[in-house]
Order: C-alpha cells, then sequence, then structure tokens
C-alpha cells in the first residue's frame, strides 16, 4: 500500500471516529456509568436479581462503548504518527507493518459501527436460543448438537454466559431439542440472524455404507424479557406440568423432580424449563420464555400481514433454509441470504461465524435504509 493510499484511508477513519463521537455523546454515557456504579454500591442492590443483572448487562455495555471508542481513537493516533515518521524517514518494513495494522484498524471499525446500529427493540437483551432437529433420527439429532458447540462456543468467544434452559438428549447421539439462555449485552441483536433452518451435507457416520445425507435443523431465537414488556397471559389459557429433568445432568441440567412445562392452550405453545433445582424458579422462566415466544408469534403476524399488503412470497418451512454446511463432496458453509461463504468449516462449527451475522446484520440494515 502506498503512502498516499495510507493517508487517504487513515483520514477516512478519522472522519468516521468523529463521527462517532458526535454521536455517541460519551459525556452522559459517562455520566450514566457513574449512576448505575452507584446503585450498584447499594446494600439491597441484589435483593431484585433480574433487576440488579439488567443494571449490570447495561453498564458493562456502556463501558464497552466508552472504552472501545477511547482505544480506537489512540490507536488513529498512533497510526497517524507513524505514518508521520515514514513521510520522514522511509522504511520498506514499518510501511509493510503500518499497512498490516491499518487493514485490522479498518475491521475492528467496522464491527464497532456495526455494534452501535443495534439499536432495534430488544437487540441489547439476553437471547434465548433453541434447536429442533427435522427429520432424520440421530443423523439429525447430530446435527443439533453440533450446532448446540457451535454457539455455546461463538458465545464463549464473545464473553457470553450462556444457561442451558432445557435439554432433551437424543436416543443414539445428539439431543432431540435444547434451549439455551445466552446472557450479554446485544446477545439478541447479533444472535436474531442466526433465526432459520440449517442445512447439512456429509457422509453420515451412522450410516454403516458411508453414504451422504442431508440434515436440517431450526433455530428460533427470541429476546428474554424480564420486566420490559406487558403481555396479558390468563391463568385459565394455561396447562402446567411438572416432571423429573431428563438430560445429561452435570454441566446441562439438575436430575431433580422439579422441571415445569407449560402449555398456552390458544397458541399450542409449549415451553419447558429444567435449569434449576427450585420448581418455582423453572416455573418462572418458562414464564418469560413464553412471554418471549408470544411477543414472536405478534412479530411474526406483522410482518405476515406487511408482507401481503406488499404482495411478497415468504417461504415457510424445510426448503427455506438459511445456510447450508456442506463437509461432502467439498467443504463450504454458504449462508444463502447474503452469498458470504467460506471453505474453512472447522472454523466456523468452532464457533467462528461473525462473518454470517455481520453480514446478514449490514443488508437488513442496508434494505432499511433504501
Amino acid at each position: 500500500m502506498e503512502l498516499s493510499e495510507v493517508r487517504n484511508a487513515l483520514e477516512t477513519t478519522a472522519k468516521k471516529l468523529a463521527d462517532f463521537r458526535g454521536s455517541l455523546d460519551l459525556e452522559n454515557k459517562e455520566a450514566r456509568i457513574r449512576e448505575l456504579e452507584e446503585i450498584m454500591m447499594a446494600p439491597d442492590f441484589w435483593d431484585d436479581q433480574n433487576k440488579a443483572q439488567s443494571v449490570i448487562n447495561e453498564v458493562n455495555g456502556l463501558k464497552a462503548i466508552v472504552n472501545e471508542i477511547n482505544e480506537l481513537t489512540s490507536t488513529q493516533e498512533n497510526l497517524e504518527m507513524t505514518l508521520e515518521l515514514l513521510k520522514e524517514e522511509p522504511d520498506e518494513e514499518l510501511q509493510a507493518e503500518l499497512a498490516k495494522e491499518l487493514k485490522e484498524f479498518e475491521e475492528r471499525l467496522e464491527n464497532f459501527e456495526l455494534q452501535l446500529l443495534l439499536s432495534e427493540p430488544y437487540d441489547k437483551n439476553n437471547a434465548i436460543l433453541e434447536l429442533h432437529p427435522g427429520a432424520g433420527g440421530t443423523e439429525s439429532q447430530d446435527w443439533a448438537s453440533m450446532l448446540l458447540r457451535m454457539y455455546t462456543r461463538w458465545a464463549e468467544k464473545h464473553g457470553f454466559k450462556v444457561e442451558t434452559l432445557d435439554y432433551l438428549p437424543g436416543d443414539e447421539a445428539g439431543i432431540k431439542s435444547v434451549t439455551l439462555l445466552i446472557k450479554g449485552h446485544n446477545a439478541y441483536g447479533y444472535l436474531k440472524a442466526e433465526k432459520g433452518v440449517h442445512r447439512l451435507v456429509r457422509i453420515s457416520p451412522f450410516d454403516a455404507n458411508g453414504r451422504r445425507h442431508t440434515s436440517f435443523v431450526s433455530c428460533e431465537v427470541m429476546p428474554e424479557f424480564n420486566n420490559e414488556i406487558e403481555i396479558e397471559i390468563r391463568p385459565e389459557d394455561l396447562k402446567i406440568d411438572t416432571y423429573r429433568s431428563t438430560g445429561a445432568g452435570g454441566q446441562h441440567v439438575n436430575t431433580t423432580d422439579s422441571a415445569v412445562r407449560i402449555t398456552h392452550i390458544p397458541t399450542g405453545i409449549v415451553v419447558s424449563c429444567q435449569a434449576e433445582r427450585s420448581q418455582i424458579k423453572n416455573r418462572e422462566k418458562a414464564m418469560n420464555m413464553l412471554k418471549a415466544k408470544l411477543y414472536q408469534l405478534e412479530i411474526e403476524k406483522q410482518e405476515a400481514e406487511l408482507a401481503a399488503l406488499r404482495g411478497e412470497q415468504k417461504e415457510i418451512g424445510w426448503g427455506s433454509q438459511i445456510r447450508s454446511y456442506v463437509f461432502h463432496p467439498y467443504s463450504m458453509v454458504k449462508d444463502h441470504r447474503t452469498n458470504v461463504e467460506t471453505g474453512n468449516v472447522q472454523a466456523v462449527m468452532d464457533g467462528d461465524i461473525d462473518q454470517f451475522i455481520n453480514a446478514y446484520l449490514r443488508s437488513q440494515i442496508a434494505s432499511k435504509n433504501q
């Protein structure tokens, strides 16, 4: 990269940073951080754990923004100083290093911009993520367990906490269903990009003849609600059952007789929670899950009505997969909504899915601005 190109690129990043600072109102954010930290020092802070966690998530989110903009500004200044040095005394090795650091800086700036664009209602909330295998028995159940590992790895890389709310193991391998609560600032904002059907093509390890199989798993993602929304749920519309947990135990769920299953009779929605040893706590979490599902159902109804008004046809079902993971006869993961693809299947299965999430979120933002 020529020095003139580096200079132009740094002028562009400097303008972006100035725009960010102008729109972020950092002074108010820093004042809000101090206010929240005072609240956290109160002796009764942990009396309401849900409220306390909400405060912690907010302060962590604000600190992340303030710290990142300050670090980006510091990096910008260091790159500009290096550019000035090169103008005075050319050095090919230093220039190559500057070009490399500039590329990394531009990517970091893009990711920060994306984080700021997550401004939809409830983007900042924790996420409830469910995986449901399609037809195919053990093969699709094994695929669900692979996706469970992928999302767990992704969450860990982002510093999110993962709690297993419900876990139903497969008969031979894999899982019949799993529900995760992924806790962290903007967890729902990012993971809403993963909602849809995920398709796997591979030589099945469960097929003695070594034939190629295609498996499907549905991924549902909803924001977790505490007291942000009011959804009227009549007690007479609920069927509540308790049962003994059937999960794998250990790291997944407890095995006491405290699991709760709630059926919402008017819609047929069923939610289960077996994460806690307390039946009361499991019921509370299941009710929050039911609220999230009812909210999601209402949003989908509104989207369907808008689509009908526009004359759009939306596919629903196993044919409408959002992403394909091909292990054989070649290696590729492709997102069908954005056409982003990679040949590094192993990295994706280890949780490297930001390229797909970011591309989808950017496409949604672009379509709204058109």
